[in-house]
């Protein structure tokens, strides 16, 4: 009997010429067996999945911080909500799902509590810390391939029923070593998702574009490799700009109305409308194309919108008095965890349980010499 990954890849055959291939993946950092039953890009998914660190997103917050009220959108929803629109859209296009639903999952994982607010307090940090390194910046993008390329971590047991594998079985936990060894095409996707590009309604992938570029300093602004990841890109901003409205008049800072007519008769009234007008014009602008596009009025349409959010809601007083809390909880923790390095004893030593788990998890990552002490606190 075929293995069932087989039968898997050959029914990808019947997707877009324009499709990415599990079974043509430009492989992981670290060769290992194939799943029997799973194709390489539902086994990335299966990772993400049960990491650690995918699970930390339900408690980080988009733009506003409210842990009281349920309603109030958080980056775990948000990557949810990415997920099931991109592979909307994919699967109209003819796309690889699976590869959509990894890149979805994935591309915030590296993003700081406090959404972009945390995200520009942790960088000033960094720079500050370490004033004229070429590297003393922090960016999600980038960051996010870092916890999966580095950060994530297995358990010793799941390690140990690697080394027991049988020949055809297929742990989640992945080879020995650093982590979650993804394919090229996830990570990609992921250091490449760059949703803060308000004026980009075209994305053509740079399928040349080479592994050793994903670490460099302009991955995060770089195309990505496929059309999967390109969707995913568009479908970063088109997940927020309706629902950044909705939580804002839900905190009452705006109101349906307040969206410009012009632009409420382009794109629709509500977070709803919004993201079904897009999502048609993008399947309808990219039939047979090798991109990703909105046509010209209605991506002009949502920039536009992109640049009221940052008006009413990003530049609000309420939102203001929220970075200040933001700051001052990134800024305290990063001083106070930058210095107790200068005494690794002292730290591991600690009654602080916040020094102790630093300890104990510089510990658990295997710091050297060239891992710089403003990265480790990062």
């Amino acid at each position: 009997m075929p293995l069932i990954r087989t039968l898997l890849e050959q029914q990808e055959e019947t997707l877009s010429p324009l499709a990415a291939r599990s079974a043509r993946s430009r492989g992981r950092v670290r060769p290992e067996r194939p799943c029997a039953v799973r194709t390489d890009y539902v086994r990335d998914v299966g990772r993400i999945l049960y990491s650690l660190d995918f699970r930390r997103l339900r408690h980080k917050t988009q733009v506003f911080f409210n842990p009281q009220n349920d309603h109030i959108c958080t980056r775990m929803e948000h990557v949810l909500y990415v997920s099931y629109i991109a592979n909307t859209i994919a699967r109209a296009l003819a796309l690889n799902t699976d590869l959509v639903q990894a890149v979805s999952l994935a591309h915030d994982l590296g993003h700081t509590p406090f959404g972009h607010s945390g995200e520009r307090t942790l960088s000033q940090c960094m720079a500050e810390a370490d004033p004229g390194h070429p590297d003393a910046r922090f960016e999600h993008e980038r960051h996010s391939l870092r916890v999966a390329d580095r950060l994530a971590r297995r358990s010793g047991r799941e390690l140990a029923d690697l080394a027991a594998e049988a020949p055809g079985a297929c742990p989640d936990a992945g080879p020995p070593g650093p982590g979650l060894n993804l394919t090229f095409e996830v990570r990609d996707g992921i250091v490449s998702h760059c949703g803060e590009t308000y004026g980009e309604h075209v994305l053509v992938p740079d399928r040349d574009k080479s592994a050793d570029s994903l670490g460099g300093a302009a991955a995060g602004r770089a195309m990505p490799a496929t059309l999967e990841a390109c969707v995913v890109r568009l479908v970063d901003k088109i997940a927020y700009v309706g629902r950044d409205i909705e939580d804002a008049v839900r905190a009452g800072i705006m109101e349906y109305e307040d969206i410009p007519p012009d632009l409420a008769s382009t794109l629709g009234r509500s977070n709803a409308d919004i993201i079904d007008t897009l999502v048609t014009d993008t399947i309808r602008s990219s039939l047979g194309q090798d991109a990703i596009r909105l046509s010209p009025e209605r991506g002009q349409a949502m920039e536009q919108l992109l640049q009221e959010n940052v008006t009413r809601i990003y530049r609000s007083a309420r939102i203001a008095r929220y970075e200040k809390t933001a700051r001052n909880v990134v800024e305290g923790l990063f001083q106070a965890l930058f210095q107790a390095l200068s005494d690794p004893e002292r730290m591991e030593a600690s009654t602080n349980r916040v020094f102790r788990s630093f300890a104990a998890y510089r510990r658990e990552q295997r710091y050297g010499p060239g891992d710089r002490p403003v990265q480790q606190v990062a």
